[in-house]
């Protein structure tokens, strides 16, 4: 029997949370693998060999090869298994979801990674506040560019059916309530928030769902 796909993970991790999702889109069943990074579990020598980036999410298929990075998994499961695409055929729509898409995954998430803010708050003396507000100020940088990319009369991003810019989008956003954004000047990035978690297999992929989320004191 071929073994199932593992996917390391760690609850809160948005790359992690736009992985969950497309899998569960696709109907592709896989074995969660917590990763800790709150306790440094990435840092270990042990991950570190799946992983050198040591960061969230890896894939493991079925004959042991790995990937990693959120988007190149992305593309892979995309590739693999076509229906619902994640991307349209079309060029110029493909184009536009990508730019928007991007726009959450390369301008903001990078910035607002885990380790980025340690290391501000270690290497530049940021306190607890400085760091909420330079995430902030990069989320909301983000989605008043995404609300111009996206289309007005569908509820998905650019349709009826949720694609990477939607995926990319709602996990960051689940960051945003985190750390107290301010949504109401993004009407768009609402509407598609809520349509993506009326979705079951993509509020299965929530990370209060998983299964080392904190239960709340």
């Amino acid at each position: 029997m071929t073994a199932p796909l593992t996917l390391y993970s760690y609850w809160r991790s948005t790359t992690s949370y736009r992985v969950r999702a497309a899998l569960n889109l696709k109907g592709v069943p896989f074995e969660t693998v917590p990763v800790d990074l709150l306790a440094g579990v990435q840092k270990s020598a042990e991950y570190a060999e799946i992983n050198p980036g040591r960061g969230v999410p890896t894939l493991v298929l079925e004959d042991g090869s790995v990937l990693t990075q959120s988007l190149a998994i992305l593309d892979y499961i995309d590739a693999r298994w076509p229906e619902p695409a994640l991307l349209p055929t079309d060029p110029l729509v493909r184009a536009r979801v990508q730019a928007a898409a991007h726009t959450i995954a390369v301008d903001v998430h990078p910035v607002n990674n885990l380790r980025v803010v340690t290391h501000l708050r270690d290497a530049y003396g940021a306190d607890t506040d400085g760091a909420m507000d330079w995430m902030r100020h990069w989320m909301v940088e983000g989605f008043m560019a995404f609300e111009t990319l996206v289309q007005d009369d569908t509820p998905f991003a650019f349709g009826h059916a949720p694609d990477l810019a939607d995926l990319c989008l709602v996990a960051q956003v689940y960051n945003a309530h985190r750390w107290g954004v301010d949504l109401t000047p993004f009407p768009k990035v609402q509407r598609i928030e809520a349509a993506c978690l009326d979705v079951p297999a993509i509020s299965a992929a929530h990370p209060d769902q998983q299964p080392d989320a904190e239960t709340p004191a």
